[in-house]
């Protein structure tokens, strides 16, 4: 299973290097505390361009972590999320003006922390979204860190001098994404000379956080979720560490929480609607989910039996969903399938459901019943990422590479800039030796994460295979003069 927060694939980087290779940068804007007034855009030091090529290559770097939660349907659930939330504060904006991409991943750790950078990258710690009690006060958490992206709070930090460069605000960039990310790591590549002043530029100002919060209420409005759910986030975060020393989650390090700021946003949410609103079942899934996977998978196990015996859970579909998914974690595919049948008794057609029970099914080695309900499933959820890429791995595990070929293509509409998709492709071309059409893709499967020097590459040795038609030929060579463009935008963009 592949992880894309918007359609990317993630795999390891060296994350000290970025850290050791900025630190030079970092020490002569460290203790640099102008900062342009807040809300005047025109003072903002980088383009809407410069942002994104700085959230390209934040994406192309991270997106190869072993820290990234590589499973697609955690991923579109939270990519789903923030994009609500994202059309909730465009709403009312000048529909003329171009919209910024935003992308949400999560980050595999039980810290309670999340983060936005440059160009609408934004990340969510595991740990918060099972902090989280609602889906509301998860909502209220992405809505300020839009909130931040919107005011363009991190640019204004880095570009405390003027004349810094795009080259060194990049790079800062992507250690400030580090350091938020792994604390300890940071931290280590850092001497303890600078470290009070590399905090303050790892810190958002309170005045930043006032903003943010304002923005981020007004977005959990718009997007019809409880506002009151940031208030009481921000009071469960400070009642649940206030009596330990040192305790205070990496949320609170990174956006400092006062009493003011509780009560400012208290204060504003009394003047608003109130609204209930319920959680949705994928919000409860997805913490199961998470729940599932950590630590020992036995102890996950006995944990969400002992909860459903004894009736202590918000939600009794997640808790049973999350019980077949740490069964199935532990290779114990007949008790998974136990509980996917009580789902199936209690539960209407769910996409979640039929995806872990086709990959139950096959590790019976009941391929037929995968690909039934695989088919059957698609057919009421045609653009559920899950159950594509479960579907066509089937496929290609059976040697039947045009149709997996034939599902990619069709299914490529609801997701162009998937990268999986195009290695899925490729997988299949290189099965049925094609070899141009095979390096084709998985040049394609580059693009889509940002690495052009990859892609380049893929697609030069696509040029020069032996096969394929005329037309196919015509097809590779046109997209080889358009990648070596963009490496040579690339490397002057780096001279800058």
């Amino acid at each position: 299973m592949q992880f894309t927060p918007l359609k990317i694939r993630y795999v390891p980087v060296k994350l000290t290097s970025i850290i050791i290779l900025c630190y030079a940068m970092m020490l002569q804007s460290a203790f640099a505390d102008d900062l342009p007034e807040l809300g005047d855009h025109s003072q903002t030091v980088l383009s809407a361009a410069q942002e994104k090529d700085i959230a390209e290559q934040i994406m192309r770097d991270v997106a190869v972590s072993d820290d990234i939660v590589q499973d697609i349907e955690m991923i579109d659930y939270l990519q789903a999320l923030g994009q609500k939330l994202v059309e909730a504060e465009f709403s009312e904006s000048d529909v003329t003006q171009p919209l910024m991409t935003y992308n949400f991943f999560v980050v595999k750790d039980n810290s309670i922390n999340a983060f936005a950078m440059p160009g609408g990258v934004i990340g969510v710690h595991t740990g918060l979204i099972l902090a989280a009690n609602s889906e509301s006060e998860l909502a209220s958490v992405l809505g300020h860190e839009i909130g931040h992206v919107t005011q363009h709070h991190l640019a204004r930090m880095l570009a405390s001098q003027q004349h810094d460069t795009f080259k060194n605000i990049t790079s800062i960039a992507l250690a400030l994404l580090v350091s938020r990310a792994n604390p300890e790591l940071a931290g280590s590549a850092l001497t303890a000379a600078v470290a009070s002043g590399i905090q303050r530029q790892l810190d958002y100002t309170r005045e930043h956080e006032r903003e943010a919060d304002r923005v981020g209420l007004q977005i959990l409005d718009n997007a019809g979720f409880d506002v009151r759910a940031m208030p009481a986030f921000f009071k469960t975060l400070q009642r649940d560490t206030r009596f330990v020393e040192g305790s205070a989650p990496s949320f609170l390090r990174t956006h400092p929480l006062t009493a003011e700021r509780i009560a400012d946003v208290s204060n504003r949410v009394e003047a608003m609607p109130y609204r209930q609103v319920p959680d949705s079942l994928e919000f409860q899934m997805m913490r199961a989910k998470i729940r599932a996977g950590m630590n020992n998978s036995q102890n996950a196990i006995d944990s969400f039996k002992n909860n459903i015996a004894e009736r202590r859970y918000v939600n009794e579909i997640a808790e049973h969903y999350g019980l077949g998914v740490a069964l199935f974690r532990n290779n114990d595919a007949d008790s998974a399938l136990k509980q996917v049948e009580w789902l199936h008794d209690n539960l209407s057609n769910n996409a979640l459901v039929q995806s872990l029970n086709a990959r139950i099914q096959i590790a019976l080695n009941h391929p037929q019943q995968a690909e039934a309900i695989y088919a059957k499933a698609l057919v009421v959820y045609p653009a559920s990422r899950g159950l594509i890429y479960g579907y066509a791995e089937h496929f290609l595990a059976a040697d039947r590479p045009q149709q997996a070929l034939k599902l990619v293509l069709d299914k490529q509409i609801f997701y162009p800039k998937d990268a999986y998709f195009y290695e899925l492709s490729a997988r299949a071309y290189s099965m049925q030796n094609k070899v141009l059409l095979q390096h084709q893709a998985q040049g394609e499967a580059y693009v889509r994460q940002f690495d052009i020097k990859k892609a380049a590459d893929q697609m030069y040795l696509a040029v020069k295979a032996n096969d394929g038609n005329f037309y196919e030929k015509s097809i590779a060579e046109a997209r080889l003069k358009q990648l070596k463009t963009l490496l040579m935008d690339e490397k002057s963009k780096k001279n800058i």
